[in-house]
């Protein structure tokens, strides 16, 4: 058998005869694309460059900065803090190793704590800044040098640009991974940078610094083995209900990564975020044109939806539907696909959300997306398929061979792509089951055979994968192969109510 995990991933889909929890897909297992994007490792860690083009280059060598530090003139250590911050702004290849080398991290931090000669803290700060946005090992060096507590004292300093720049340092150590991030949460830094959040005017008239703060309010939020505490996320989730609704587009780009990180969890931490009234307000980020925003806003409405079905109903109550259509014929093909996977989830939940699928006129457009749409995106949208055929109801699934979904589906067939075709044989399975239960399995087959798809899954049988070939045999075997007259299966009665349509290749009316 194929070693892919298959097997495992259709496993966590809505089947017939599994319980609830298995009938969702897990965020843990899905490889979204928007995971992946530039903008994402754009921004996990961030260096400060000079800021002056114009400015001259420090010509001191690290061992003359080495003995400016620790000389004991203040204004001698200041022209060495700078030099330092100099040679560590250039925008490649910055000595990093050769400071830390020299043993200079630990003078630096100690001139954090110079309240007196604020010059020297904003020198020494940009320094350490830009080594922690280095490699863990060159972060490390400075967590080793007590840079936490001194970045975090810093920050109550009433000098607004050397505040911004101990955020800034502190959002590089944390965005390192979970262990810093929580030694950051551990000695306050999170309790001292809400407190600068809350800060109307900071926010009102200096959006450096808000969008900076709002930056490693982001990578507080970030990892997730483990992730942050619950009740740290409970404290920092009405900060961000507050910036959501900010008019700056970079602060409502890190809120919604923030948001992304927190959603990319369990049920019970979903939840945390639904309560908190983030829904709505991330559901109006779909609407925005700017990819900055409408990728970490479509990746967290997408963690939503893989909730539980209350919680993926509240994002359908916040209209979420209603962007789906330009999401999935979106120009970026990343967007169409978590498009999709959001559509995926939601099929996968009960016949009341799938009729909301259906209302929302989502179903010829994934239909045209199985006939023309990237290959990714074809992936999701035949998981979308599947899971509906699992879960819908004899008239929904009507409704979807009706839309001429089985023509497209049935010629991805020839893909090479087992797990593809492991999922179309799904439902294709569920549709022929739906078609037996109510006395139209003749009509299907014949359709499926003058689509030239009884030829495609015939020819599966000898696919080398064994998976593909048992689900292709079950399909022959159960709907396609003469039976037995002792083994003839009496197909029920259709009901004169059921759903009725023209299928357009034959005219024949089905009665799902």
């Amino acid at each position: 058998m194929s070693g892919d995990n298959t097997d495992v991933r259709l496993h966590q889909y809505k089947n017939n005869g599994k319980d609830t929890d298995e009938m969702r897909r897990r965020r843990a297992e899905v490889n979204v694309e928007l995971r992946k994007t530039k903008r994402e490792n754009q921004i996990l860690k961030k260096r400060n460059f000079q800021r002056d083009p114009e400015a001259p280059i420090s010509h001191w060598s690290v061992e003359d900065i080495a003995k400016g530090v620790n000389s004991q003139d203040l204004d001698c250590q200041l022209l060495a803090a700078q030099a330092a911050r100099k040679l560590l702004s250039v925008e490649k290849q910055p000595p990093i190793d050769d400071v830390i080398s020299a043993g200079l991290i630990p003078n630096l931090v100690s001139f954090l704590a110079v309240f007196e000669f604020p010059p020297i803290q904003f020198e020494a700060a940009w320094a350490l800044t830009n080594i922690a946005s280095g490699t863990s090992e060159q972060t490390g060096a400075v967590v080793e040098a007590g840079g936490i507590p001194a970045f975090i004292k810093l920050m109550t300093s009433p000098h607004l640009h050397i505040n911004e720049q101990a955020i800034w340092a502190l959002g590089n150590i944390a965005g390192d991974g979970p262990y810093y991030r929580d030694l950051v949460i551990k000695h306050g830094g999170l309790q001292s940078l809400l407190a600068l959040l809350d800060h109307t005017q900071l926010f009102l008239f200096h959006p450096n610094f808000r969008r900076n703060a709002t930056w490693t309010l982001s990578k507080l939020c970030r990892h997730k083995n483990p992730p942050p505490p619950l009740v740290v996320v409970e404290q920092l989730l009405p900060a961000l209900a507050q910036l959501l609704h900010h008019d700056d587009k970079e602060v409502l780009a890190h809120a919604c990564w923030a948001l992304s990180y927190l959603t990319d969890s369990t049920n019970e931490r979903i939840k945390v975020v639904v309560q908190a009234g983030l829904v709505l307000p991330l559901v109006g980020c779909l609407a925005c044109e700017e990819l900055s925003i409408l990728i970490p806003a479509l990746r967290s409405v997408g963690n939503i939806v893989t909730g539980t079905d209350e919680q993926t109903q509240c994002v359908l109550a916040a209209g979420a539907l209603a962007m789906l259509p330009a999401l999935l014929r979106h120009p970026d093909t990343n967007i169409q696909k978590g498009a999709a996977w959001m559509v995926s989830n939601i099929t996968a939940c009960k016949e009341k959300q799938i009729q909301e699928v259906i209302d929302a006129g989502l179903i010829p457009i994934l239909v045209e997306l199985l006939q023309q749409g990237d290959f990714k995106t074809q992936l999701e949208v035949v998981w979308a398929i599947s899971n509906y055929t699992s879960s819908g109801s004899k008239e929904q699934v009507a409704y979807l061979v009706h839309c001429n979904v089985l023509e497209p589906l049935l010629n991805l067939l020839n893909v090479q792509d087992n797990k593809m075709i492991l999922i179309i044989l799904d439902a294709v399975c569920n549709i022929l089951k739906t078609s037996q239960s109510t006395g139209e399995s003749e009509k299907l087959c014949l359709m499926i055979e003058e689509l030239g798809g009884l030829e495609k899954i015939e020819a599966l049988q000898r696919h080398g994968n064994e998976a593909v070939y048992k689900s292709s045999f079950k399909i022959i075997d159960s709907f396609f192969s003469e039976k037995n007259e002792d083994d003839e299966f009496v197909l029920p009665e259709a009901h004169a109510d059921c759903y009725a349509f023209q299928i357009p290749e034959n005219q024949s009316t089905f009665h799902f």
